[in-house]
């Protein structure tokens, strides 16, 4: 299994664990040199934001995935947080909306089964 996609299934199942909602996995290797992965997912509220990424960049650090860059804040709606294979959005419902991240990068392909990964 490549590190991108360990790293993927690593958020995923701690985005699940968390209650995050709409989770959105879009794979943009072929049309963006970025990253591999686009992981998306919503909140209910700002102290799940935080609560959702504090869960996120522990499991990753325990697998030994050395986060790149950490953007945004809690308390703004959303967070970003770059692994340089993937990227991980986490957005508060309202910010989702906004940024509207399915939509711009509408010509990923858009994984629907984790374990097709």
């Amino acid at each position: 299994m490549s590190v991108s996609k360990d790293m993927v299934r690593t958020a995923a199942a701690v985005l699940t664990e968390k209650k995050g909602e709409d989770l959105s996995v879009i794979d943009i290797s072929e049309i963006s040199v970025l990253a591999d992965y686009f992981v998306i997912v919503s909140a209910d509220n700002l102290r799940q934001v935080a609560a959702i990424s504090d869960a996120v960049e522990d499991a990753m650090a325990a697998k030994g995935f050395a986060i790149r860059r950490r953007e945004g804040g809690a308390g703004s709606g959303w967070l970003l947080l770059d692994y340089n294979d993937i990227i991980i959005h986490i957005f508060d419902k309202e910010q989702r909306f906004f940024y509207d991240l399915e939509r711009i990068w509408s010509d990923g392909k858009k994984i629907l089964n984790l374990d097709t990964l």
